[in-house]
């Protein structure tokens, strides 16, 4: 029997994505963030772009996109930065990004999201917060996998949460039409699928000289808080205050550039990381660590299957 050793770096949880990547050259290398506009994405795709990546910008809100690459921009000196629209809960825009991509692509950043929204379905009538955080990038991803394979060294990066501890994957009620609403639990499910993403497409894609892992950023105040109340605000205040404390969104995206292009990571795929190394295992009454039903391979096979049958 193998036994896979867990993965550490010189890195932790008070380490920037600049720190990260420092001394990294990836100029020639091209990449993907979604949800670059602001938060944790805006500093990924910067990280990247300071190490001098070709780096686009997938966001839903062009405006927003144009001014994170301006300011990208000014601060790396990159000149090699795109904005294009994308908005997960829509086939059709999904279909045009991936009608416009062309050429390589060696890093792909799941890093858009919803969290905690009030019970809202797409026009497919699929839940909101599974909708955008999963199935959206699954199909992208999905749509991408012939310019990844095609592509050097090519990773896929899913941005999950320590929230994946509050659910799994609920398959025969993944839209909540039978079981009541619960915007936690609809979150928790979707950061579920990510890592279970994570873990079937390595073992589809890894003979395809792609990896893919999955990540926990740690808590850092951005706009994904947007939709929470103050009292749920403080509850997450005293959880990272039992832990390394909430991060910068600097400090955020150190986890997600690692994974994206730091050569310490290389080859290594399906995995489960935060703070810039790979997760122990969950103990029950922390809020850190990967649950065992994240990583099984028999649940990331069945939600590839569904998945795949919902995208179409």
């Amino acid at each position: 029997m193998t036994t896979i050793t867990r993965l550490t770096t010189p890195f932790d949880a008070r380490s920037t994505a600049a720190d990260v990547l420092a001394g990294v050259d990836l100029r020639g290398r091209r990449a993907i963030v979604t949800g670059a506009a602001s938060g944790i994405g805006l500093e990924t795709a910067r990280a990247l772009a300071g190490a001098g990546a070709e780096v686009t910008l997938a966001v839903r809100d062009q405006a927003a996109g144009q001014r994170a690459a301006r300011e990208i921009l000014e601060s790396t000196g990159n000149p090699w930065l795109r904005v294009l629209p994308l908005d997960l809960t829509e086939p059709r825009s999904i279909r045009t990004f991936l009608d416009i991509w062309s050429g390589p692509l060696h890093a792909l950043v799941l890093n858009a999201g919803v969290m905690a929204a009030p019970l809202r379905r797409t026009r497919q009538g699929y839940e909101l917060q599974f909708a955008t955080n999963h199935l959206g990038h699954f199909a992208l991803a999905t749509g991408l996998h012939p310019t990844l394979a095609g592509s050097e060294g090519a990773r896929v990066v899913s941005v999950s949460s320590t929230a994946h501890l509050r659910s799994d994957v609920v398959l025969d009620d993944l839209h909540f039409r039978a079981r009541p609403y619960d915007p936690w639990l609809a979150y928790g499910q979707s950061k579920t699928a990510n890592v279970l993403f994570a873990v079937e497409a390595q073992r589809r894609w890894a003979d395809h000289g792609i990896t893919v892992n999955a990540l926990n950023p740690g808590g850092i105040r951005t706009n994904l808080q947007r939709h929470l109340s103050t009292d749920e605000l403080a509850r997450m205040q005293v959880r990272a205050a039992e832990g390394p404390g909430w991060k910068t969104p600097q400090q955020g995206a150190a986890t997600s550039a690692l994974l994206a292009a730091s050569p310490l990571v290389d080859g290594v795929g399906g995995r489960y990381f935060e703070d810039c190394n790979e997760a122990e295992p969950h103990r029950e009454g922390t809020y850190s660590g990967v649950a065992d039903y994240a990583l099984d391979p028999e649940s990331a096979a069945r939600l590839w299957d569904v998945s795949r049958g919902l995208v179409g």
